[in-house]
């Protein structure tokens, strides 16, 4: 009998086994075992929880292997991190894993992965969209995709109908906008609303504590910084002690599934990393992402991302600036990249305009008694 038939044998029996032992299909989930600030050791505790806690789940540790794990399968490399990730790349190339959850991997621009946090408010579970890499170079494109690959994600991870919201930063507005033109051609999306008094769909700091959304959606900048925080906050910050970590990679026509976790990820957040990444894999990430588009594409999609382009700025010279009068009135939901070109689009009509931010985000301050027309101008032009 040769090798490769002996190879096969050994596979089939090892399937055999691994379902007797655990009564359904074994799913491998590699992890990059070399690197961690915090030591191998708490790399492979967290590895072994996380077998302890998911049946059929199986941790490839991949790295120099050290005594006394032989419970973790190996892929065994020199203490190179080079070679570490070398192996981690091969295995998912050749299909020997699933998945798998890495500090580093070199993503495309077009792949960003989708954190999940546990929220101290009331401990609820929250998608962030998204952590790392980037969705594309355009900001707000960026904002877009993360939502559609963070309503994929959570899909993925077996929430059948996510509800999704914006952390209220720059570029928010008009993505949020544009996705509510979307959903009114079809596009099946849920929305969630803050629990604050003027409610809406732009979230503030109380509403990411309480965790208001199963998906948040922010640039990758700002989710990193929320994932370190929530993952630290009662640590002191070196250890990373909650959550899942910066989740798994998700991007257009990207067939990988691989979480990211850091330098500082403690033993907890190593195994729910590792179990999101084999929720994620065996709820097809990539065909849900594929299958999120197709949908989104059916209402709109492609035209939302050509109205989020940057336009060139009015030329100010142009549009003369009416005289000042008291402003007593006040607009809000203009994204602040938006606030001078609102307030010339006010002027060229002939409106007294002023820009100002608010407690809530930046406002447009006109006289009271032309608001109506103001606000009707500033939705025709798509400010608002």
């Amino acid at each position: 009998m040769d090798a490769s038939k002996r190879l096969l044998i050994a596979e089939a029996l090892e399937n055999i086994v691994e379902k007797a032992l655990h009564g359904g299909p074994t799913l491998k989930i590699g992890l990059m075992a070399a690197g961690s600030e915090l030591g191998q050791a708490e790399l492979l505790r967290g590895a072994r929880q996380a077998q302890e806690d998911n049946p059929g789940l199986k941790v490839v540790a991949i790295g120099p292997r050290p005594a006394g794990y032989d419970d973790l399968e190996w892929i065994e490399t020199p203490d190179c991190e080079a070679d570490v990730a070398s192996a981690l790349e091969n295995a998912l190339t050749e299909g020997r894993i699933s998945g798998a959850v890495a500090m580093h991997f070199p993503f495309p621009i077009g792949v960003a992965t989708i954190g999940r946090i546990l929220t101290p408010g009331r401990g609820r579970p929250m998608f962030v969209a998204s952590c790392t890499g980037s969705s594309a170079s355009a900001r707000g494109e960026a904002l877009l995709r993360n939502a559609i690959y963070g309503i994929a994600t959570a899909r993925a991870c077996g929430i059948a109908n996510p509800s999704v919201a914006f952390l209220n930063i720059d570029g928010a507005g008009p993505v949020l906008r544009a996705l509510t033109q979307m959903k009114e051609k079809g596009y099946p999306i849920s929305f969630a609303v803050s629990e604050r008094g003027d409610g809406g769909s732009l979230l503030r700091g109380n509403d990411i504590v309480s965790g208001g959304a199963d998906v948040l959606v922010c640039d990758t900048l700002t989710g990193n910084v929320l994932i370190k925080v929530f993952s630290t906050y009662t640590t002191g910050g070196l250890y990373e002690s909650l959550g899942w970590g910066y989740g798994p990679s998700a991007g257009e026509g990207w067939k990988q599934v691989v979480s990211i976790i850091s330098r500082a990820s403690g033993a907890p957040v190593i195994a729910g990393a590792l179990a999101l990444t084999a929720k994620a894999a065996a709820g097809d990430l990539p065909a849900k992402v594929a299958a999120e588009l197709a949908a989104a594409r059916k209402a709109g999609f492609d035209e939302a991302v050509e109205a989020l382009k940057p336009k060139a700025a009015a030329a100010v010279a142009e549009i003369k600036k009416p005289a000042a009068v008291p402003v007593d009135g006040q607009i809000a939901g203009v994204d602040v990249m938006e606030m001078d070109n609102a307030a010339q689009a006010l002027w060229k009509e002939g409106i007294y305009a002023e820009t100002a931010m608010g407690c809530t985000g930046p406002v447009i301050r006109v006289q009271s008694a032309v608001l109506e027309k103001a606000e009707a101008i500033l939705k025709r032009e798509g400010f608002i």
